[in-house]
């Protein structure tokens, strides 16, 4: 049995029982039906709610079929060996491309040491397909498979990666890209751009940085509360150092990053430094070139896979024009930049020039840069270092856009409001929720309880001196009135930002901060049907 009513095993303790007892918890788990007395009856990911409301999803036309297989291989990153963990012996997994009204049937072998999942990031599907251990479904076993299953309701640019603790941080993520049948934009071809900060199999693994970011800012006898990286004294500067000298490594950090700070995101950028930006898997010497003629129209899908890293993407001397975030469409708008936060998604247009087009992504606050380039065939590519390394302008992120009118939720007053402060900090790496930091044994402690039907009001109010990318699971929401329809915001640190939501799409689904560290560190919260 794979989707269960109150399984709680996280990866730590679920390691450490056998095989048999493993199994007998779950199927204990499973045969649980009554709530705790006081305690509100929830729709679980098995309960036929969940099922129903997957029956009223459209499916008109194909059914998708892909094999993954999640493993350890050895592969090459900016011309250095690593070993690390993907999809099918790859870097760059499978882009999986579907319509919206097809069914996608995805069948994982788990060839790994450790358990593992996958999170289908931005989709409305069935919450028993959602890819959370000990909420949606039992970890897949070491040598075991698990068949995802689900109809895909909405079309646009979306993604998959593992849910399970560092996984993410490794190569197991891919594209999901799920065509409108209705389409009204108009362009020649388009191109999956899939952007990440690298470094393991490199300068450690991301085990390795974590245990070093979660001493905090008291390691190496440094206690500063309420302060930011970026707010250190004169030996730290306030612009990042140059490439491979970010911070203070003289205080012995090896990952954490020092002295990040982007005005765009209101202070401090980021906390693990990163030998490599990747842009599809590759680095900037050997960048990924998209052939394309003069005159054409590209669709970019861009796609921030990134633990730590916001990017700011442009085309150094020639506009943008976005035409959606998170998948859904919003008012066109023609930038020279836009932030993509860990897990947002932004589409935009593009005219090509003749020659090559370089496609920049400037890690927000950091040294260095992913890069790609469209070419026609004629000039000389430019080298990455003589290319412009700052994009200025009409600079944007995604929860700055409006929503196309054709996605605008109806004015309704809310039926409920949850308030969702942002707390921690760098001096003890705490980070959480209200105070709270999530404990995967007790999933549904500090649960935000809503109901099938309602209208739901969150209040994000980042309490924190940092930046957070926050993710709702299984719906998309609005920001405000009429802005943007997303799944993922930027809550900028002492922000706050309010977003609408309709709960119609029953189960129990996660709310974290995308920051991956953040989020291991207990920035996780369930917004939790109940009947």
């Amino acid at each position: 049995m794979n989707t269960h009513p109150d399984y709680h095993l996280g990866r730590r303790r679920l390691l450490g029982l056998s095989v048999a007892g493993a199994a007998a918890a779950a199927l204990a788990a499973c045969s649980t039906t009554q709530a705790p007395a006081g305690m509100p009856e929830r729709v679980m990911p098995a309960d036929a709610l969940v099922a129903d409301y997957e029956a009223r999803r459209t499916f008109v036309r194909k059914t998708v079929t892909q094999n993954l297989t999640a493993a350890s291989f050895q592969t090459t990153v900016a011309g250095q060996q690593a070993t690390t963990w993907g999809y099918n012996g790859n870097l760059t997994a499978p882009v999986l491309r579907a319509t919206a009204g097809d069914r996608l049937q995805v069948s994982l072998a788990n060839n790994l040491k450790d358990p593992t999942v996958i999170h289908w990031h931005g989709l409305a599907l069935r919450n028993d397909q959602d890819g959370v251990p000990g909420v949606t479904q039992d970890p897949i076993a070491a040598g075991a498979g698990f068949t995802y299953d689900f109809r895909l309701a909405h079309p646009g640019t979306y993604w998959y990666h593992s849910h399970m603790d560092m996984q993410r941080e490794r190569a197991l993520y891919g594209a999901l890209i799920v065509e409108d049948p209705e389409e009204n934009l108009v362009y020649d071809r388009d191109w999956v751009i899939v952007l990440d900060d690298w470094m393991d199999g490199i300068t450690g693994t991301p085990e390795d940085v974590l245990a070093e970011v979660s001493q905090g800012m008291s390691m190496s006898g440094m206690s500063m509360p309420d302060m930011d990286h970026g707010s250190m004294s004169g030996s730290m500067d306030a612009s990042p150092a140059p490439s491979g000298t970010d911070g203070a490594t003289g205080m012995g950090m090896k990952h954490m990053l020092m002295g990040s700070r982007s005005d765009f995101l209101g202070g401090d950028a980021g906390d693990v430094r990163y030998p490599f930006h990747l842009f599809n898997a590759k680095a900037p010497d050997e960048a990924e070139i998209l052939p394309a003629t003069a005159g054409q129209v590209i669709r970019l899908r861009i796609i921030n896979a990134a633990g730590d890293t916001a990017y700011r993407v442009g085309i150094p001397g020639q506009k943008l024009t976005l035409t959606h975030t998170d998948g859904f469409p919003v008012q066109q708008q023609d930038v020279d930049a836009v932030v993509l936060g860990m897990g947002e998604r932004i589409d935009a247009l593009l005219t090509v020039r003749d020659g090559f087009t370089p496609v920049v992504a400037l890690p927000e606050g950091k040294t260095g840069q992913a890069l790609g380039f469209i070419s026609t065939g004629s000039g000389k590519q430019p080298l990455p270092a003589t290319l412009q390394l700052t994009l200025d302008g009409t600079v944007v992120d995604g929860g700055q856009l409006k929503a196309d009118p054709t996605v605008t939720l109806a004015a309704r007053t809310p039926d409920r409001t949850h308030e969702l402060k942002l707390t921690g900090g760098m001096e003890k790496y705490d980070w959480g929720i209200n105070g709270q930091r999530f404990d995967m044994d007790k999933p549904f402690e500090n649960a935000f309880d809503i109901k099938a039907g309602e209208r739901v009001e969150v209040k994000f109010i980042n309490d924190t001196d940092m930046w957070h990318p926050m993710h709702l699971h299984g719906h998309t929401f609005q920001i405000g009135a009429d802005g943007a329809r997303k799944d993922t915001v930027i809550v900028r640190a002492k922000q706050s930002v309010t977003v609408i939501f309709d709960a119609d799409n029953p189960g129990q689904w996660l709310t974290h901060c995308h920051n991956a560290y953040h989020a291991e560190r207990g920035m996780v919260g369930v917004f939790s049907y109940v009947k």
